[in-house]
């Protein structure tokens, strides 16, 4: 899952889902919407039940409350994914119109649906204001087929990323004051990330997903997903041997299968977070500063089928330092964002520590990369790679003294 969007304090930018939205009848505002713990399921043939969970449909959506509406969005025509670079997976955005013809309108919950999902990895939603979509609309003419080739984000400067879906993620219902906000005009853009990694060299059939949001009308606090990575420094076990074990083909590998940006992001998150000085090993952890006041939500973590535990820390070792999330047994298809019991309130300077905990044995117990060359993982965008990320919905300031 993609766009790290962060702001650092030098003023460095690196980017990446949330659902959004209101409670549910009787639901005490940023209640989770099932019992801490339990495993939702997924609905991806693809990767559904590698972690002992059962596919399942989508679920029925909460009633609508007092303003709202559902409009639902499909892709304007099927795709078939063909991954680039001798690689399994794809990220193809594509633009659709949400049809916001009212002022102060906003997005408050999004339901994905995968219309094949033995591919679907998962999908991101980015809102473009009226004013900008032009590039967006001159990227799609030119690029062959529907849509266009978008790894690491939309592709665009000027987009905002305003829901999400991967496994596990259903519609999570927060605050009714809350939402995205979305201008008359704006744009949306569906970025999907294909993998046919499952396919095993079969042809992968094409996809045409859909997206029902929930839109209300009337003045809300604005929403904003924050995105907090660490690195991903992953050696290949003592048992592995082959030419990817090294790390600096592992980087070029990625670079080759994505582009050089993406091999650039290695380096940079080693910079960012380790002062240039990779350390291999299996946990990894970032501390970066906030750069603004804000109010944080709801929060999510993100990793691939390595994943074995991730946290996400406020200002650890002081003593108003908490945790925000602790998964300790991360499940790949159990990724639903967990809204807070209240909005936690950050300062700018304040330190944000994400940690993850990855293991190398795990490649040679699951069928999807069982077979795959050993490699030193890093960070990148195909399932056989890794990510480490912190996710956080939130509004501007601080709550009210």
């Amino acid at each position: 899952m993609r766009r790290i969007i962060l702001a650092t304090a030098t003023g460095l930018a690196l980017t990446l889902a949330a659902a959004c939205g209101t409670t549910a009848p009787g639901q005490k505002a940023g209640q989770a919407s099932r019992p801490a713990g339990q495993p939702a399921q997924s609905g991806q043939a693809g990767h559904g039940g590698l972690h002992g969970t059962t596919p399942a449909a989508t679920p029925a959506a909460e009633p609508l409350r007092a303003g709202e509406r559902f409009q639902t969005l499909s892709m304007p025509v099927a795709h078939t994914p063909k991954p680039p670079g001798g690689g399994t997976d794809e990220y193809r955005c594509f633009l659709v119109d949400p049809g916001v013809t009212a002022p102060d309108t906003y997005l408050t919950g999004t339901q994905f649906v995968p219309g094949n999902t033995a591919i679907v990895h998962h999908a991101i939603f980015f809102s473009l204001d009226p004013a900008k979509t032009g590039p967006a609309r001159a990227l799609d003419a030119k690029s062959p087929g529907e849509g266009w080739t978008c790894f690491g984000d939309a592709g665009l400067n000027e987009s905002d990323w305003i829901g999400h879906w991967a496994p596990g993620t259903n519609e999570v219902l927060l605050d009714p004051s809350l939402g995205y906000p979305l201008k008359p005009g704006s744009a949306l853009v569906m970025q999907i990330h294909y993998s046919t990694l499952a396919m095993a060299g079969a042809e992968p059939g094409p996809d045409r997903s859909s997206v029902r949001m929930r839109l209300a009308t009337g003045a809300r606090t604005a929403l904003h997903t924050e995105t907090y990575p660490a690195p991903i420094e992953l050696p290949c076990t003592a048992q592995e041997k082959g030419p990817l074990c090294e790390r600096e083909a592992a980087v070029a590998d990625v670079g080759k299968r994505f582009g050089a940006d993406a091999a650039d992001r290695v380096g940079f998150l080693s910079h960012i977070c380790d002062g240039g000085k990779p350390k291999s090993g299996p946990v990894q952890a970032c501390d970066l500063p906030f750069e603004r006041p804000m109010r944080i939500h709801a929060l999510a973590g993100h990793m691939h089928l390595l994943g074995r535990s991730i946290k996400v820390e406020l200002n650890p070792g002081k003593p108003d330092g908490r945790t925000l999330l602790d998964v300790p047994e991360y499940n790949f298809d159990n990724q639903a964002i967990q809204p807070l019991p209240e909005p936690v309130a950050v300062g700018k300077g304040d330190t944000i520590r994400v940690t993850c905990t990855h293991d190398a044995g795990l490649r040679a117990q699951l069928p999807l990369l069982s077979k795959l060359p050993p490699r030193y993982v890093v960070w990148g965008e195909g399932t056989q790679d890794e990510m480490c990320l912190g996710i956080l919905v939130t509004s501007a300031g601080k709550p009210a003294a």
